[in-house]
């Protein structure tokens, strides 16, 4: 099992830590994975994004050229990504602030509403936690649940953030516990 994955959206959304969490989650687990954090010309606002691989087998180039998956956080970010992922691949994209459906159709789709759920478990800026839920429960063999997800946060979280594991934590688990209609 081999997983190339793209986190994509604006500074300020998480998408760079949600990238690191998920391969420290994978690392938990004894997998091999790969991180590599891209960040726009501005922090909070611009453009970020991330290439994460969690694989059974090592991982031979951390280069990922057409993804697996494609998380989409905002609309620029789908605009860029979509035409990258791999035939039959899944683009998740955040419906909360995305309204255009995505163009292609060889390739399977989830429309989540992340902002949604976070908001749900009163964790307003957890719209990036809530994908690790989803993801978790989409990519069977890829991270066993969400106890993995509480090494990683320990791990990936300074130590006056830490605070905030708990609802991370509470936000994962709801997202993973939801079923996901997908498309395609």
């Amino acid at each position: 099992m081999t997983t190339e994955i793209i986190f994509a959206g604006f500074g300020g959304q998480g998408v760079i830590l949600a990238g690191k969490i998920l391969a420290l989650a994978g690392m938990s687990e004894d997998k091999y994975v790969s991180h590599i954090p891209s960040y726009g010309a501005e922090m909070r606002g611009g453009t970020a994004n991330c290439s994460v691989i969690v694989s059974d087998d090592e991982v031979a180039s951390p280069v990922i050229e057409h993804p697996d998956v494609v998380v989409a956080l905002n609309l620029p970010s789908m605009v860029k990504f979509e035409p990258a992922l791999k035939k039959g691949g899944l683009l998740i994209y955040n419906s909360s602030l995305i309204s255009e459906k995505p163009q292609r159709t060889d390739i399977r789709t989830i429309a989540l509403p992340a902002n949604e759920i976070a908001e749900q478990t009163n964790n307003a800026r957890g719209a990036n936690m809530v994908v690790l839920g989803c993801l978790a429960k989409v990519i069977p063999g890829m991270i066993s649940g969400v106890k993995p997800f509480e090494y990683a946060l320990d791990e990936a979280i300074s130590a006056r953030n830490k605070k905030f594991n708990p609802i991370n934590i509470a936000t994962i688990e709801a997202a993973f516990s939801k079923d996901y209609d997908i498309k395609g």
